[in-house]
């Protein structure tokens, strides 16, 4: 059997290939096979190709002294299981830092993406679009001086949350759309500042603007860096897109005022409980180091205040408390992290947790007591984020299952769609961003996966099984 000695490290796949070739009954055929999987490896971790080899090589090992065509015969009764194997063990299949390390050009821009935490949000999603700027584009935006979050903001306009490959930006229709960037989608932008207008322009240049930069287009496609159509696309761009929302000073962490944001975004009632509250200095306290707070709306607490008010002092403090999380989760995290979340309450025995879970792209949280839904993004700023909630969260500590039917609350609500002319509804601020217009096919295909962690992409897995089966035939 094929000795596995590339486990550990990162196998040159082609010189693999070979080595198998050579040494099995599959030769030229499987050659040919394996190097389709070198031309797709960055889809493929080095686990699952010493797997993917190790299936090969056993299935070979069962048959040692048939003929090549009933050893054939034999390994098309076991494709099922190598279909199976594929489907199910591709993972995690890309990594902007790894794909941006091979161009030092582009060194500067893929430090800050790692630096602003937006490299991971990137690699968590499934169909994306990466503007790479060169280290001249990048020196020329770090002139500005601008801080750390801002230079978030600036660069996850530069994140596009759909596929455009180089194919497809010169196949606009009606010369221009308009599509949602990261800055939009994390609910940071003002208004439907965070799109990015994309520019269809005669002799075959597309140039890139900020929806709120007046029209004017001063950054222009250069070339395509890598693509894995309809997953991953990363463009080269002339220069920066500029947006004065996206500029605008940030301010730190440390210096948001917590209770302002709550009340200005429908969730006065949980702020002014806050404020009276011996639980506020330890929120404020827990921002600078991270903390996610999850804020139950007003018609929610409005219809809970009875049962508030027949909690002890410290009872009242716990439940507050419980609405905080010590640690950033953006939305992206959060639909890829399920499980079980302490808070801010949990001390020794009193777990006060709950457990995290999404159905696409709707994220709840469940305690042994309820059950409630994320409806809204008040502020996302890393290491703060507050979401808007429908319901008041009822841990087990304080509270019975029989206690559910007696707290109203406001039932989530799907995301509304902006008209095209990018108008917004009452429930803009609240609500995901959406983009202007109906979402395109290729983002509905990332959706589909809300843990934002993607497999192999369906026409590839096709080829690579479609391969198998004339290498098989052609024996």
């Amino acid at each position: 059997m094929l000795q596995l000695v590339y486990w550990n490290i990162e196998p040159n796949l082609s010189q693999l290939a070979k080595d198998f070739a050579a040494n099995n009954t599959f030769n030229i055929s499987a050659y040919a096979l394996l190097l389709l999987i070198n031309h797709t490896h960055t889809l493929f971790s080095s686990s699952l190709f010493t797997l993917f080899l190790s299936f090969l090589s056993f299935s070979l090992s069962l048959f040692p002294s048939s003929s090549k065509h009933n050893q054939m015969k034999n390994l098309l009764f076991l494709f099922p299981f190598l279909f199976l194997l594929l489907s199910s063990a591709v993972s995690a299949a890309h990594n902007i830092t790894r794909i941006l390390e091979k161009h030092p050009g582009f060194s500067t821009f893929n430090h800050y993406l790692t630096v602003t935490h937006l490299a991971d949000e990137i690699n968590r999603r499934q169909t994306i679009t990466v503007l790479a700027i060169d280290n001249g584009a990048m020196n020329s935006l770090l002139d500005k001086h601008l801080s750390l979050p801002t230079l978030k903001n600036v660069l996850s306009l530069h994140v596009l949350v759909d596929y455009f490959g180089a194919k497809k930006l010169h196949q606009i229709n009606n010369s221009t759309t308009l599509v949602s960037s990261m800055f939009q989608a994390t609910g940071a932008a003002a208004g439907t500042s965070g799109y990015v207008n994309i520019t269809n322009l005669k002799g075959g240049k597309v140039g890139f603007a900020a929806e709120d930069n007046d029209g004017s287009l001063h950054s222009f496609y250069v070339k395509s860096v890598q693509e894995f159509p309809y997953y991953i696309s990363v463009l080269q761009i002339s220069n920066p897109i500029s947006s004065a929302d996206a500029e605008a000073p940030t301010a730190a962490p440390s210096a948001i005022d917590l209770i302002s944001i709550m009340s200005k975004q429908g969730c006065k009632a949980f702020a002014d409980l806050l404020r009276g509250s011996k639980a506020l200095p330890t929120f404020k306290e827990s921002i600078d180091g991270g903390l996610t707070v999850f804020c139950p709306t007003d018609s929610a607490v409005n219809g809970f205040a009875p049962k508030y008010k027949n909690l002890t002092d410290s009872q009242k403090v716990s439940l507050l408390l419980y609405h905080g999380v010590p640690v950033y989760q953006s939305l992206q995290m959060l639909k890829s992290s399920n499980g079980i979340m302490n808070t801010l309450a949990t001390e020794g025995a009193n777990k006060y947790d709950f457990t995290v879970q999404n159905d696409g792209e709707d994220v709840s949280l469940k305690t042994k007591v309820n059950t409630v839904s994320i409806i809204g993004t008040l502020i996302d700023q890393d290491p703060f984020v507050a979401y808007k909630i429908n319901k008041v969260l009822m841990p087990r500590e304080l509270f019975k299952a029989s206690d559910v039917d007696e707290a109203p609350a406001e039932s989530p609500k799907p995301p509304k769609k902006k008209s095209k002319k990018g108008g917004q509804n009452s429930d803009a601020a609240d609500a995901p961003a959406d983009g202007p217009a109906s979402e395109s096919d290729d983002q509905k295909a990332a959706d589909e996966d809300s843990n934002g962690v993607s497999g192999l992409h369906d026409v590839r897995l096709v080829s690579v099984l479609f391969s198998v089966l004339i290498g098989f035939l052609s024996l």
